[in-house]
């Protein structure tokens, strides 16, 4: 960098080595000399009107950066990108960056820089050093709305409440914004969380079994307690007639030696009270539900009325407590991964 200039230097040091035409044009260089560095394979015009100071691929950082530099210094990060900025674990991959700007703006989507208008932008939105991040729970809708599969909603949806990224008035709010504009399958995973269910995998037991004939009213996250008053461990879901509990285990709480003592914990617990319990993986119930269906309805039939032998029972939750059966962790979850680095980012100039 010893032939930059200062100015030049520190802005390229804050954004990554990601800078713009008009900042290169305001240290001194022109648009010749730009063009042939990017000929000579020393820098690399990663957008228009924005170059990375280095060759090879860029980082997701670097990614964000550039896409935030050619957008504007109004745009927000959103979708996929702002929930990989969050540190959604289920959240899907994808190489592009998804930024909504006002709905005055000239700017149309190129490269990685995936660019979409609104008549309003996120007032919670998050405020860094480079971009602005839209709020959890906008960055969930808009990211649902350009997913075409049910699944990877359920699991965003679940994920944000779960984790307490967002809250449900948050997420309804955003939904009732977005209005009936592609929010299908984000409103479907919304009323299965609002109905208590936590977990992507728990949406489609739910689904499988949402049409048996046998089975009765199954109650989701429900809040049991014994004969004498105790609170037991919450099942994923209870057949209250059978005292028949199911639980989803997924293979990523069963990983350290603690989690696997605290499943066995509570299966022991609840079977202490008369309870049977039955457990499937996320894979039996994609991959064989009918046969998931059949083994619950068995269970049920060969248990039918033993519901009010074991004193077990199912009482609502209070008023306050979180219809996802967990209360979410208190403020929301700080992001993985790389920290946006520091500087302002100015507005890109146009051109080559």
């Amino acid at each position: 960098m010893a032939d930059y200039s200062p100015e030049l230097d520190r802005a390229a040091q804050g954004q990554q080595q990601i800078v713009t035409r008009a900042q290169l044009l305001a240290a001194g260089f022109d648009d010749m000399y730009l063009y042939r560095q990017a000929r000579r394979g020393r820098w690399q015009r990663v957008l228009p009107a924005t170059y990375a100071l280095f060759t090879g691929a860029l980082t997701d950082e670097q990614r964000r950066i550039s896409a935030a530099l050619y957008a504007g210094g109004q745009a927000q990060l959103t979708g996929l990108a702002a929930l990989t900025w969050y540190g959604f674990r289920y959240s899907p991959r994808s190489e592009d960056v998804h930024l909504v700007v006002p709905h005055h703006a000239r700017r149309r989507s190129a490269g990685h820089a995936v660019i979409s208008r609104a008549l309003a932008l996120d007032e919670r939105a998050r405020h860094t050093a480079l971009y602005p991040v839209c709020s959890p729970a906008r960055a969930v809708v808009d990211a649902a709305r350009d997913l075409r599969e049910l699944r990877p909603v359920r699991a965003i949806v679940a994920e944000a409440v779960q984790r307490g990224y967002a809250d449900l008035p948050a997420l309804d709010e955003e939904i009732r914004r977005a209005r009936r504009s592609r929010t299908a399958l984000v409103r479907k995973a919304f009323a299965e969380v609002v109905d208590g269910t936590r977990s992507a995998p728990e949406a489609e037991l739910r689904e499988c079994l949402a049409g048996s004939r046998v089975v009765p009213e199954i109650r989701w996250n429900p809040r049991l307690v014994s004969g004498d008053g105790a609170v037991l461990p919450t099942p994923d879901g209870y057949l209250a007639d059978a005292a028949v509990a199911l639980e989803v285990d997924s293979q990523e709480f069963h990983f350290s030696p603690a989690d696997w003592a605290r499943t066995l914990d509570r299966h022991n617990e609840l079977s202490r009270h008369g309870v049977l319990i039955l457990h499937f993986t996320p894979a039996q119930i994609r991959r064989d539900p009918e046969r998931v269906r059949r083994m619950v309805e068995d269970a049920y039939e060969s248990r039918r009325g033993l519901g009010a032998t074991t004193r077990v029972r199912v009482e609502p939750r209070p008023a306050d407590a979180p219809p996802t059966g967990e209360a979410p962790p208190t403020g929301e979850a700080p992001p993985t991964g790389e920290a946006p680095p520091t500087g302002e980012a100015p507005s890109p100039g146009e051109g080559w």
